[in-house]
């Protein structure tokens, strides 16, 4: 893919065979983000495992001390009195049979998390098609599955990022925002990569972090050296 002229400006700033300590490579990033819109700062993680066996897995959450930079939309799919419960915590939605049919029939996807009780799941399955794609269904292990709805909700509205594996066992995740500056966005990193590194596979042998590097959304990948 063809880079444009502020693009390849921003290479020549970067040592492309160089790893960097983590604030140095969060500077390089900020000083190098030339998008006119306040762009989004991610981690990729290459990992030492094998995804494709069932107990390599890497998958969990971690509320970053300084959030996201982004509004969550948020879905609850209960009823009763936890649906009461949604709506007090903030839940931009709160529904169940009649909000599923909306997804299903109108491929409704106003929403960036859904939440739900576990007595839900099995309505949720009739939306999971459409769901499961966008990586919108509901999962215990991502803690969106649960009665403890309030908890839920405000981990969901402050900063509550899912890492897990993709097909190729990388990590991609956001850790804020340029705007953040360098300080928050180290501490961001910090608690998401020792959330990473607290979740290796006890079958995972090897290098465990085989390459780290953090970007703008519109800007060059800076490599991260890794002490640990």
């Amino acid at each position: 893919m063809a880079h444009g002229k502020k693009y390849i400006n921003a290479q020549k700033n970067i040592d492309a065979a160089k790893s960097y300590l983590i604030a140095e490579a969060i500077k390089l990033v900020i000083e190098n983000a030339f998008a006119k819109f306040d762009e989004t700062v991610e981690l990729h993680v290459r990992l030492g495992v094998d995804g494709r066996r069932a107990d390599q897995q890497v998958r969990g959450t971690v509320v970053l001390p300084n959030g996201t930079g982004k509004q969550q939309r948020v879905l609850v799919i209960a009823k009763g009195d936890k649906a009461t419960e949604a709506q007090k915590a903030g839940a931009d939605h709160v529904g169940a049979e009649d909000i599923i049919t909306k997804i299903t029939a109108n491929n409704w996807l106003e929403f960036d998390v859904c939440i739900t009780t576990p007595d839900m799941m099995g309505v949720i399955g009739r939306a999971a098609k459409i769901l499961g794609p966008k990586g919108l269904m509901p999962n215990p292990k991502s803690g969106t599955v649960t009665t403890d709805i309030t908890k839920a909700v405000n981990d969901a509205k402050g900063g509550k990022v899912e890492y897990r594996l993709d097909k190729f066992n990388n990590v991609h995740c956001i850790i804020g925002k340029v705007s953040f500056g360098v300080d928050k966005l180290v501490e961001n990193y910090n608690a998401l990569i020792t959330a990473i590194i607290k979740a290796k596979p006890a079958a995972a042998k090897g290098i465990y972090l085989k390459n780290v590097s953090v970007n703008s959304t519109m800007g060059v990948g800076v490599r991260v050296s890794q002490a640990i």
